[in-house]
């Protein structure tokens, strides 16, 4: 797996850093911060210590075949959602964390390919989103993105993927579109990045088909 460089804290005029201690310098490190902020009665804040998990720049795409109305999604185990008491088989968006000098976007095709084994065509910038800003820098830039739905199965299943060399076990299966933006609406869909991009496309579904079936 590429080696990711975890940038420093960036200078904020509002923000005093009392110190800065990394305690774990993993794959994902772990920095104890201590710091005042400006508060918003202009005063200065007492010291407060929290932990950082510094996971970085992330990008995940929504892939829809505009012609066939249908969302492709993935299901793979998850030990954190396990961890919170939560069914670890979870529904999401092939997505992943950007390499060193890689774009979001181009992260975001290079996980499709990879958990999917599709190529996206147009992409639209859905937004930025901090996903866990109580403990982690990580910022996932989300898309829309054009494919080719695959052919599937009696129950929607296109398949399996996944990188061997990380031990992946992805499922890959076909959702009418009405039917995903409902399960994302009634709330049965845990991940957020997957939710979103769903709450999205039903926002801007008729107004996406329409450009992309004419373009």
């Amino acid at each position: 797996m590429p080696s990711r460089t975890v940038p420093n804290l960036p200078v904020h005029p509002g923000v005093e850093i009392c110190s800065e201690q990394r305690v774990w310098n993993g794959r994902f490190p772990l920095d104890v911060v201590r710091f005042r902020h400006r508060r918003f009665d202009g005063a200065r804040s007492g010291v407060k210590t929290w932990e950082v998990w510094r996971r970085g720049r992330a990008a995940a795409v929504l892939p829809y075949d505009p012609v066939a109305d249908v969302v492709v999604l993935i299901e793979q185990f998850r030990l954190p959602a396990l961890a919170a008491g939560l069914d670890p088989v979870l529904v999401e968006l092939p997505a992943g964390l950007c390499d060193d000098g890689e774009t979001p976007e181009a992260t975001a095709r290079r996980e499709t390919v990879e958990e999917m084994g599709l190529t996206v065509g147009e992409m639209r910038h859905i937004g930025g989103f901090l996903l866990t800003p109580g403990g982690s820098d990580e910022v996932c830039e989300l898309y829309a993105g054009r494919i080719q739905a695959p052919s599937t199965t009696g129950d929607g299943v296109a398949g399996h993927a996944g990188v061997a060399a990380e031990h992946e076990d992805i499922r890959v299966r076909v959702w009418p579109a009405d039917e995903a933006i409902e399960a994302a609406l009634a709330g049965r869909l845990p991940n957020s990045v997957a939710a979103i991009g769903l709450l999205w496309l039903a926002a801007r579904r008729e107004a996406l088909r329409k450009e992309w079936i004419t373009a």
